[in-house]
């Protein structure tokens, strides 16, 4: 359990970054006012998720690598954040949506129906706790993996 301290480390950091992301959405509006801007901003989140991964590995690196890893050991690493972040998934969704921004459903619902995007049914189907829980625990990983592989590649050291 000890020698994963850093992946889980690293895992609660992007667990609790993206809580604070989710905070920084609603504050700016991207949840109400500006909720027709929400799908394209929400993106940047990539940056900080990146950085995250990149540390993380960086400090694996250092740490437990004596300062030389191969692509495998960062691929490894990097699942394993992933890893920490699909299991606390749940729990930051039910955070998101009943503590920061409680009224996001009802929000989005609106304005894809207001705004011809989806029918009424749909939207509702769509735009749910449940649909939500099921996406992000089936992305968290999917992206996981991808943006290991990519930051691996880049912390390599021999």
């Amino acid at each position: 359990m000890k020698k994963y301290l850093i992946e889980i480390k690293w895992g609660l950091i992007f667990a609790f970054m993206g809580l604070i992301w989710m905070f920084i959405e609603r504050s700016v509006g991207l949840h109400d006012r500006f909720i027709a801007h929400h799908a394209t901003y929400t993106n940047f989140i990539a940056i900080p998720a990146i950085l995250i991964y990149v540390l993380g590995l960086l400090e694996k690196r250092k740490v437990y690598y004596g300062g030389k890893m191969t692509y495998w050991q960062g691929v490894k690493t990097g699942l394993l954040i992933t890893l920490v972040v699909t299991i606390l998934t749940p729990l930051t969704q039910w955070i998101t949506l009943s503590i920061i921004t409680p009224d996001y459903f009802e929000n989005v619902i609106s304005y894809a129906v207001n705004s011809g995007k989806m029918p009424q049914q749909e939207a509702n189907d769509y735009f749910n706790f449940k649909s939500y829980l099921i996406q992000s625990i089936l992305g968290a990983p999917i992206m996981g993996i991808v943006t290991s592989g990519m930051v691996a590649a880049f912390t390599v050291k021999r």
